[in-house]
């Protein structure tokens, strides 16, 4: 299926037609899902990530929370309790089945939204921080800076320079 199924994106894109946008937005929908759902029928057992995650009951509920309120005050008791389980057997479960210990995906999975904001939003570096739960701006840079190796200013760099490149300026 997926020859034909390029063709029909290329085509599309090629030659542009009213609604074309509209078909090549949810052909690459079909796409990324067909693929997602090759790599799960496909994914070796015992394998961590958050797509195994979210397959637990349990776990995948609080993976939804985590993603709906990135900047709620999570703790490993409060994730816990929406798993409805022990603190110890929650920390347990999700990093077995995720590969990292609950905090640490919460502070990943902000840092990826931090990191798409800095690189393609229009946010001050202080309202990013705010939005996903830090008590200031400083705060949210040495956490930035510990998960990424690189501090929010120095991204916002980069993106200014590819601006600077598309733009021809």
């Amino acid at each position: 299926w997926l020859k034909p199924f390029l063709q029909l994106m290329q085509d599309e894109a090629r030659s542009p037609k009213p609604g074309g946008e509209t078909i090549l937005t949810r052909l690459t929908d079909i796409l990324v899902v067909q693929a997602i759902r090759h790599w799960l029928e496909t994914e070796e057992a015992g394998e961590h990530s958050w797509l195994t995650a979210l397959r637990d009951p349990k776990i995948g509920r609080v993976l939804l929370e985590i993603h709906k309120q990135p900047g709620a005050a999570w703790t490993v008791a409060g994730l816990a309790r929406i798993a409805g389980m022990s603190r110890s057997a929650f920390a347990s479960r999700f990093h077995e089945l995720s590969g990292e210990p609950p905090m640490h995906y919460v502070t990943r999975w902000r840092m990826q939204i931090a990191s798409s904001e800095m690189l393609y939003g229009h946010s001050s570096t202080g309202d990013i921080a705010t939005s996903l739960g830090y008590a200031s701006e400083a705060a949210f840079c040495r956490a930035y800076k510990s998960c990424t190796g690189q501090t929010p200013g120095s991204l916002r760099k980069k993106r200014r320079e590819l601006d600077a490149v598309v733009l021809g300026a």
